[in-house]
This record gives C-alpha cells, structure tokens and sequence, in this order.
C-alpha cells in the first residue's frame, strides 16, 4: 500500500500474481481490515472497481466485475441440467452465487457450507446487492468445513458449485481427490459439479491447474473446462470445470429452455454458453495431457491384467 493522500500520495493495493507479476489498482480508502479464524479479510473502495474484497492479499471480486464470475458458475449448470431441484454451494460466503441460484424457482434448497462467520457478516455489511442472496427463505448457511460436511452426504445434491478460494490454506482439502470423490457420492445420479478452475496462463498456476483437471477427470464420466474474461483475476483469463454424471455441458444444453425464462445477465448468454467452452490451444494442449496420461495407464493396466491372465 502506498501512503495516505494527505501526504501528498495516492493509495495503491498490489496484488502479486507470481513473483514477478503484480495487480495494482489505486484505492481512495480502506474500509475494513480484520483477521478471521481462517484468512484475513480486507474491503477497499476504488474509483475503477467500486468496491474490492481481499482475502490474504488476493482480490475476490469487485463490484464492477462479480457478475462475470457468479453469472459463468451459476448459469452454465443450470441450463444443461434439467430438473435441479437440490443445490450445495460450497463456500460462497459472499452470497453472490446464491443470489443468481434464487432466480431459479424451481430449486428448492440451496445450501451454503461457509466456515469463515466474519466473510459473510463482511460481506453483508459492505456488499449487500451480492449478499441478498441470503435472504432468500431456501438458503440455508451451514459454518463448517466442506470436505467435512460432504462425508456425510449421499445422493442428496443435483448440483454442487464449489465457490470456495484458491487451493491453499483452509480451503486446500477442497481440492483434493478425495473432495471430488465426496461430491460424486453426494450427487444424484445425473448430478453436476462446476467449480472455479484457476487460470493457467503463469506457470506456478498452470502446475495446480493440471493437477486439479487430473483429478476431476478421474472423478467423473464427463469433465470438460470452460472460460470467461474477469478483469481482476490473474492475467484477466479465468477458467471452469464442469463435471457430471451424465449431462454433457454442450450436447445436453438446452438454449431454448433457458431463454424462455427471461433471466436477466449482464454476461450469460446462450450464444456465450457454446463460446465459453471453445479453449485456447495451449490450455487444450494442457488438458489434453493430464487426460492422456490417464488413458496410458488404464492401457498398461488392460496389459497387465491380460499378462497375468495368460
């Protein structure tokens, strides 16, 4: 942070997106600082922005650019998957997500497993146009760890969105392969999971990105990743996994379904929806060797069990 205005300097927040990469974005004041049980949490009013919330030095979101991220989580899933009645948001403490779930009112429960009491109370307080969300009757916020909530959960959900943050920290057990395998457990039969996958244009990300997709793909029938632009995540590019049981995020997408809703977005649309899922080369060419690795193992395996066989 640079000094106070009345010193003669603006106010900058930096962000480090690799050891050699940094964000900044000029702030006029902070509005709250404090330490949770689990990350510290930071608000900061920006003319560019509006306002930001950090959690341990990392822009969440912004004002001006929230709508990107919770529109892609949300609306994707919802207009392949037919009948979602059940919904798990899995972290979400900032009610963004929850807000664009309650537009659908076929959904009758949507449950959000956020350990962090001070990120939604934060949350609440200085952004409630994203946290109204919580208002709505069918929400119901459970303060636990999601690995641990979802042990318990069997063929209970049609849709898990995993909202939580980068794979670090407290949030680190979220993404690991017994995660994934507790949230096929917890989906129905034609259950879908979409998560936020990170953007692998650094090379530090790029390691967690490929391990992340590995795991997925070995979790789930049908894994594919999709993007969309949001200006204050690492390098501007920000990608998606869709995983399911049975619903492809393409084949099975329903455009005419979902427009006759008359779902207001300000990024979603169906046009979109096909775009999102046409990936760059090198993030294809990356994908593409984390599920072809899979595959020659499965092939030595097939070897082996027929060697042994003979």
């Amino acid at each position: 942070m640079g000094q106070d205005k009345r010193q003669g300097m603006d106010i900058w927040f930096s962000q480090m997106d690799t050891d050699n990469v940094k964000t900044s974005v000029r702030v006029d004041r902070q509005l709250f600082s404090g330490q949770s049980e689990y990350q510290r949490i930071d608000v900061f009013q920006s003319q560019e922005f509006g306002k930001m919330i950090v959690l341990d030095g990392e822009i969440i979101f912004s004002e001006a650019d929230e709508f990107v991220y919770n529109e892609m989580i949300v609306h994707v899933p919802m207009a392949v998957h037919p009948h979602v009645k059940n919904v798990l948001i899995i972290g979400g403490g900032d009610g963004g997500v929850a807000r664009c779930c309650i537009d659908y009112p076929e959904i009758e429960s949507i449950d959000v497993v956020e350990p962090d009491e001070m990120f939604i109370s934060v949350s609440k307080e200085f952004f409630p146009e994203t946290a109204k969300g919580f208002d709505d009757p069918r929400v119901k916020i459970i303060n636990q760890d999601g690995l641990r909530f979802l042990r318990r959960c069997v063929d209970k959900y049609d849709l898990i969105i995993n909202d939580s943050t980068d794979p670090s920290g407290h949030t680190e057990g979220l993404f690991t392969k017994e995660f994934y395998g507790n949230c096929n457990r917890a989906l129905h039969e034609d259950g879908i999971m979409v998560y936020q996958h990170g953007s692998p244009f650094y090379d530090e990300d790029e390691v967690s990105f490929r391990k992340m997709h590995r795991k997925v793909y070995r979790s789930f029938p049908i894994s594919r990743v999709y993007q969309a632009s949001i200006p204050t995540c690492p390098a501007g590019l920000w990608m998606f996994g869709f995983a399911s049981k049975k619903y492809h995020p393409l084949k099975d997408f329903d455009a005419k379904r979902w427009k006759e809703r008359g779902l207001k977005t300000w990024y979603y649309t169906t046009n979109l929806h096909y775009g999102a899922f046409m990936l760059p080369k090198y993030v294809e060419d990356l994908l593409e060797e984390e599920e072809g690795r899979k595959k020659k193992k499965q092939q030595s395996e097939e070897v082996e069990a027929t060697w042994e066989k003979d």
